[in-house]
């Protein structure tokens, strides 16, 4: 889940308990090109103000509008489709092709949202039904369907899940381009340094500093499906002791740098405490995509792309399921 969709709960829940109408827009399907994915999601207040984000562009004003104007729904759900016609788009200025469907609904009891948002800061992700009926909605775990959104005809279920962590081991120049390249793209960063001349010139805004050894680092984060880990000391002594750790866990990646000989040897020596051959094969062995990097930068564009791809697909794997299962 992104950091933006979390202050949008958030702010939702303090304009609630100020007093303001507030409504809940979240997007339910996009046709063709869309700058945001279902789930997504803005708060508005009855004044026009609004926090986040479903398409990047004017909808955003229309719904302010229409907010202003007391054009939302007081008590029922609203669909509404933009991006039908080319005059639509051209007004809305969407992608080409690009059509979105969006829930507005009116956001009336905060229990929701703090339960909502309690699972979160736990790392647990958690489901929402919304009741087309009675308007309520009833926070319940999500069980074997993670997709962000599904309907059905008496209901809608959103599923909210925790942001994206990425632990670096290391605060090394390569480090420092990738939790910058990566915050950019709403990762949580943590870096583990337990040398204390490496600890001083790490730059705060770039990441959490977690000054220890780094598997006390992984066991301290408790690693779930939303974390990536990856090593980059070039340190064996450190590189390993991270890896001892994470590639038990429950982490969605674990990577290490060096070369295809040093990849190697590491798994050699991997092999030898109690790791099982399953679990040494999690390990991603060279890191990154293969595009000719050389240069710190390069090499963090190489690792922050296999993140990005990965992710991408473990994102579209349960509407796969579905429709494999439909």
């Amino acid at each position: 889940m992104q950091s933006t969709d979390i202050t949008v709960l958030k702010q939702a829940r303090d304009w609630l308990a100020d007093g303001h109408l507030v409504w809940l827009a979240s997007v339910l399907k996009t046709y063709g090109s869309s700058p945001r994915q279902p789930g997504a999601m803005c708060a508005i207040r009855d004044d026009g103000l609004l926090i986040g984000s479903v398409s990047g562009g004017c909808i955003e004003d229309d719904l302010k509008d229409k907010a202003v104007a007391g054009q939302l729904p007081a008590t029922e759900v609203q669909f509404l489709t933009y991006g039908e016609s080319v005059a639509d788009r051209d007004r809305f200025r969407l992608p080409c092709g690009g059509t979105l469907r969006l829930a507005i609904e009116t956001v009336t009891d905060a229990g929701w949202l703090t339960a909502v948002l309690n699972n979160i800061e736990q790392r647990l992700p958690i489901s929402r039904r919304l009741l087309l009926s009675s308007h309520q909605s009833r926070v319940e775990d999500v069980g074997a369907d993670s997709s962000p959104v599904s309907e059905t005809a008496a209901e809608i279920r959103f599923v909210y899940g925790p942001r994206a962590r990425l632990l670096l081991i290391g605060a090394g120049e390569t480090s420092a381009y990738l939790a910058k390249m990566a915050s950019a793209l709403d990762f949580q960063v943590l870096v583990a340094e337990p040398r204390e001349d490496m600890q001083v010139t790490w730059q705060a805004e770039d990441g959490e500093l977690l000054a220890m050894m780094p598997d006390d680092a992984v066991l301290k984060i408790k690693p779930d499906q939303d974390t990536s880990i990856v090593t980059l000391t070039h340190d064996p002594k450190l590189d390993d002791m991270a890896l001892l750790e994470a590639l038990k866990s429950d982490a969605f990646f674990v990577g290490s740098l060096g070369s295809k000989r040093t990849n190697a040897k590491r798994r050699e020596r991997l092999a030898m405490f109690d790791l099982t051959q399953s679990q040494i094969n999690r390990l991603h062995g060279p890191v990154g995509l293969d595009i000719g990097s050389k240069t710190p930068a390069e090499i963090a564009v190489a690792i922050l792309a296999q993140l990005v791809q990965l992710r991408q697909a473990k994102a579209q794997t349960p509407a796969i399921q579905a429709v494999s299962n439909g």
